[in-house]
């Protein structure tokens, strides 16, 4: 019988846990994101001895930030502070007794969806990972593309508006969005996307506007990593690409933008990511098989 492992997604507000039984994915719940790491080794090993007859092989795990995988650094700057800067792989293999893997979370969805996702058999796939701002990575040749300094994919920090030099970050995320609108109707009323999305559906005109920015920010993004990366795919995570007519609205606006911009003949396929917040977890597990491969 083939080892477990035990699986964790890093994020803002909350931190998942799963294990993996080497075919699938048992998502186990997820907690409020420590404020310290103190407490976020805490939650880690609390975890491990709470499943005291399970037997793992490792620990991988899914987190915000320049991740270097192989010098086990957290790099940059996240929502979770107190994770970077150090050699966050090897304290964790002391605190676990166990070997660890780690990586960025937009990099998890994408080694999620090339393993077992809408991903497999394709050789060049970007991917647009929207949540609270935009993520983003690159398959190349198959393979996990990092760059130099570990910015490959980032989609987000690209300027998609000249006057104002927003970022596909700025434009592209729903929550943002919804602030915007928030911050116009000056109502004091707490916007939702969602809340947005409906009141555009019915017509009001400042719902109409930012959802249009929001849809023509992403494709203005798309379109970008077209004619950069030329790749076959591009697929689209986070929670918001479960909402349908999304992506048959990307699809139309960068299709005007390829014939508009003479690059009608660019053959490519946009949809949505097989796993959506399972992504990352499966992704992490993923990482782990490339780096020891035991599974």
């Amino acid at each position: 019988m083939q080892k477990q492992l035990l699986l964790f997604d890093i994020g803002g507000s909350s931190v998942k846990r799963g294990i993996w039984n080497g075919e699938t994915l048992i998502q186990l719940d997820k907690m409020k994101t420590p404020g310290t790491w103190e407490e976020m080794k805490t939650l880690f090993l609390e975890t491990l001895e709470g499943l005291p007859d399970q037997s793992f092989a490792g620990v991988a795990i899914s987190s915000p930030g320049a991740v270097d995988a192989e010098k086990g650094i957290i790099n940059g700057i996240s929502a979770v502070p107190y994770i970077h800067g150090f050699p966050i792989k090897k304290e964790l293999e002391t605190l676990f007794n166990l070997p660890v893997a780690i990586q960025n979370d937009a990099n998890c969805a994408a080694l999620a969806e090339l393993w077992k996702g809408n991903a497999q058999g394709a050789k060049d796939v970007g991917f647009v990972i929207i949540g609270s701002g935009i993520g983003g990575a690159l398959i190349l040749d198959g393979k996990l593309y990092t760059g130099h300094n570990l910015f490959g994919g980032e989609f987000g920090y690209q300027v998609v508006d000249l006057n104002s030099l927003a970022t596909l970050s700025d434009l592209g995320s729903p929550i943002k969005m919804a602030k915007r609108y928030a911050e116009k109707k000056g109502d004091g009323l707490g916007y939702t996307s969602e809340h947005v999305f409906e009141l555009a559906e019915s017509g009001d005109s400042d719902a109409v506007e930012a959802v249009e920015q929001f849809h023509t920010a992403l494709s203005v993004g798309i379109f970008n990593l077209l004619v950069s990366i030329n790749p076959e795919k591009v697929l689209i995570g986070g929670g918001i690409s479960r909402r349908e007519g999304l992506v048959p609205a990307l699809r139309a606006k960068v299709a005007q933008l390829t014939e508009s911009k003479g690059a009608g003949d660019l053959q490519y396929e946009l949809e949505v990511c097989k796993y959506f917040n399972d992504s990352n977890l499966i992704g992490a597990a993923y990482q782990f098989k490339i780096e020891n491969d035991q599974l």
